[in-house]
């Protein structure tokens, strides 16, 4: 789950918590007040209706002429028992046992008061209120109906303030997680683009006291790296640059005893072997060095143009002693007799074949064919196989940084460097290289470079 996401439901149960809280102290608080206020008022009447029953009966009226007609609250109703024992009712409906036996034993007693009661479905008040003076009993029901209404209007209200709340809540937990991980997502990206490469990437300051903290020592390290890469960089560049004069001359010397081979003893030749063959390695190690620093270093202009990648890769094989080997083209219908063209730096194309066949050459037991291939995209695929012992799967990305070897080629000439250089002209180029099993058995060294304009 998402940090933003965590923090907006962090802020939605917090909200919950507190409304749903909320919502029960306010509802038992305006339930307890709303009922209190109706059995004191439902009281007041009660003992209002009971003087008149006592007015009445001191007129000495019959009970039956006048109590049918007693005003009684809307839904309600009352009963009396009078001192002859004789029940008098508001509405027949209801009769005097009716109300509750605790209310009624009460109002014996000589005790009036007040108490809740149920009659079906239908929720009440009852009075009860003794007239001693005249031996009579007195009962009136009022409707809790109107009271509960009111306590489901605001307990609906209570609910739907606890949702807008609730969500209101979460809204401003996603809003403000977004504008606290803002930031954190511009150094993410930052860090992004100088992983990519991108080494003059800052993050500009936020204009809060926290966040700039942050903001400062993200710069403050990237500058720390810059400066250390650049700083290793130019020593690369440095030292390949002081070998490449004292390497020169000893190979050069190296190369004149060679031409006099025959005239030392045989291990005098057995030695002069080794020392022309780890010159040679040397001097080739100094020259990749030198092309991978003015690549870091961004020295080297990138010189696109459209060529007929057949035919160059025809020339660079026969450049390099491969003038026989198979060159299969497959070229997408609609075509007819037009060359495949490819938008590449002539130099840097050039430079990724031949290490290619280098590569498959030390390493593959020769290449066995190039193929070019059109994809769906706009892109060529320039492969060169091998039928040699193949590259392990957890090798395949591992063997195209620099210095790195795969398993296979740990005992055997190289400079450990070709392939990476490969990879550098590719991406440099807009593509992208990587190595594959060829059908059969053996590796697949795989260069995608992009079409241009025209095919």
């Amino acid at each position: 789950m998402r940090l933003r996401t965590k923090v907006s439901l962090l802020f939605g149960l917090i909200a919950l918590i507190a409304t749903v809280s909320l919502t029960v102290v306010t509802y038992a608080f305006a339930r307890s007040s709303l009922l209190e206020q109706r059995e004191e008022l439902a009281l007041t009447q009660g003992v209002s209706n009971a003087f008149r029953v006592r007015d009445f009966l001191r007129s000495g009226d019959s009970p039956e002429d006048w109590f049918p007609n007693l005003r009684v609250e809307s839904g309600g109703f009352a009963n009396a028992v009078l001192g002859t024992d004789q029940p008098a009712a508001t509405d027949t409906r209801y009769s005097y046992e009716d109300f509750p036996p605790e209310l009624r034993q009460a109002v014996q007693r000589g005790v009036s008061g007040v108490q809740r009661f149920d009659v079906g479905d239908e929720h009440y008040v009852g009075v009860g209120v003794k007239i001693a003076e005249l031996d009579a009993d007195y009962f009136e029901a009022f409707r809790l109906g109107p009271t509960e209404d009111t306590l489901r209007t605001i307990l609906v209200t209570l609910a739907i303030g606890s949702v807008v709340t609730i969500l209101l809540a979460s809204f401003a937990g996603w809003w403000t997680s977004g504008r606290l991980l803002r930031p954190l997502g511009r150094i993410t990206d930052a860090a992004g683009e100088i992983a990519a490469g991108d080494l003059d990437t800052r993050v500009v300051r936020e204009g809060d006291p926290d966040l700039d903290r942050l903001a400062d020592s993200f710069n403050d390290m990237a500058d720390a790296v810059q400066a250390r890469i650049e700083r290793e960089a130019r020593f690369a560049s440095d030292v390949s640059h002081e070998l490449r004069s004292p390497i020169t001359a000893l190979a050069a010397a190296a190369e004149v005893i060679h031409g006099r081979r025959g005239e030392l003893p045989d291990r005098t030749q057995q030695a002069l072997d080794v020392v022309v063959g780890q010159v040679r390695r040397f001097d080739a190690m100094v020259i990749d060095l030198l092309e991978l620093s003015r690549i870091d270093a961004g020295a080297t202009d990138l010189n696109t143009e459209q060529v007929e990648i057949e035919t160059l890769c025809r020339r660079v094989a026969a450049r390099n002693g491969f003038a026989a080997l198979p060159i299969e083209v497959t070229k997408p219908a609609g075509m007819n007799g037009a060359p495949l063209t490819a938008m590449v730096d002539r130099l840097r194309f050039e430079r990724i074949l031949a290490n290619l066949l280098e590569n498959a050459v030390h390493h593959g037991g020769g290449p066995t064919r190039v193929s070019i291939e059109p994809t769906d995209g706009p892109f060529l695929l320039v492969a060169v196989e091998d039928a040699g012992p193949g590259v392990a799967r957890g090798e395949r990305a591992r063997i195209f940084e620099r210095f790195a070897r795969g398993s296979a080629a740990r005992h055997r000439i190289g400079t450990g460097l070709g392939l990476a250089l490969v990879a550098e002209h590719a991406a440099a180029q807009g593509g992208e290289a990587w190595v594959e099993d060829r059908p059969g058995g053996g590796a697949r060294f795989v260069v995608r470079i992009p079409i241009g304009a025209d095919r």
